[in-house]
């Protein structure tokens, strides 16, 4: 698990798993601003044309979460394919050492 802190870049889903599932659609990109816990966080994010957005307690979905526990249309975000890398990378080293 990534734990979420500000400043960090994720990909917002502003229409949930349905956004998700089609492969026309790309996520949003957004800032962390915000952490509840690790699960939850509020963004300041950019859509396709590069206009502000804000969402407030968005469900941050972790490696193995389901990110449509909560719906189609739920919006969540989460941690991109490099972060998600990076962080399995550094977990290697880790145990390594």
């Amino acid at each position: 698990m990534i734990k979420p802190s500000i400043g960090r870049v994720v990909w917002y889903y502003p229409r949930g798993t349905q956004q998700r599932d089609n492969p026309d659609e790309q996520p949003n990109a957004a800032l962390v601003v915000y952490v509840h816990n690790d699960r939850l966080v509020n963004l300041a994010g950019f859509d396709a044309n590069g206009r502000h957005s804000q969402a407030t307690s968005v469900r941050l979905i972790q490696e193995g979460d389901d990110a449509g526990e909560y719906g189609p249309y739920a919006p969540f975000c989460s941690w991109m394919p490099f972060q998600l890398g990076q962080a399995k990378a550094a977990e290697s080293v880790g145990k390594a050492a």
